[in-house]
């Protein structure tokens, strides 16, 4: 078994239970308040903003030149193509950069985003690369189970465009790009540094679900 599908297998029970989230179903069918979605536009840039900082510390900790390049371009496709989707959605909403700023970061996203600079910074490069494995490979699965959803991607559903954004070839093949990464830097790992993987990953979807949470709630735990 690859060491990507035992992380698949380990975390999908977790990931599975998003679909079913009332925020995740509340974008499928175009029925999510539009000022719950504001909130998690502006969390979920500032979480871009920190993942970007991980694909960072890959360049730093990498040997390879190719893969200071795969590290490159990924910093590139979270601030330019990503978070592009973000600042389009942020604009029909009304909010402008001075609104995203001005905004505190939620203690779910800080403590989240906190997490996994700590393990780039602390750990190896395919305990790095592990890390963002929750978020890429479960928002795939999210926009593949919204595909299947009557409706979804009608015009009529506000949330379109965010839909196609994770169903994307170019979305797919960059978490493609990152799991065949983790098996490659993974070789030859030990079942102890595959418990540490295992962990790593679990500890990560458990935060992307409270990342849900607080977007339902608008940051009600906070307060």
């Amino acid at each position: 078994m690859k060491v990507s599908q035992r992380l698949y297998q380990t975390a999908l029970p977790i990931w599975e239970s998003y679909y079913q989230h009332p925020f995740v179903q509340g974008m499928a069918h175009g029925t999510l308040p539009r000022e719950k979605f504001q909130f998690y536009m502006i969390q979920d840039h500032k979480y871009l903003m920190q993942y970007a900082k991980v694909f960072a510390l890959g360049v730093i900790r990498a040997d390879r030149e190719s893969d200071m390049r795969l590290f490159s371009t990924l910093i590139n496709g979270t601030l330019n193509t990503e978070n592009a989707v973000h600042k389009q959605y942020l604009k029909k909403l009304g909010v402008d950069q001075a609104g995203i700023d001005a905004a505190p970061m939620c203690l779910n996203n800080e403590s989240y985003t906190n997490y996994m600079i700590s393990v780039a910074f602390k750990e190896g490069l395919p305990e790095l690369a592990t890390v963002v494995l929750a978020c890429a490979w479960s928002y795939k699965l999210i926009g593949d189970y919204m595909e299947t959803i009557p409706g979804s991607r009608d015009e009529s559903n506000f949330y379109k465009h965010w839909i196609e954004t994770y169903i994307s070839p170019a979305y797919r093949e960059d978490t493609e790009v990152m799991i065949d990464f983790v098996d490659r830097l993974t070789e030859g790992y030990t079942e102890e540094q595959l418990q540490n993987l295992d962990r790593i990953i679990t500890n990560c979807s458990v935060y992307e679900y409270q990342f849900w949470d607080m977007a339902w709630t608008m940051g009600k735990m906070d307060r």
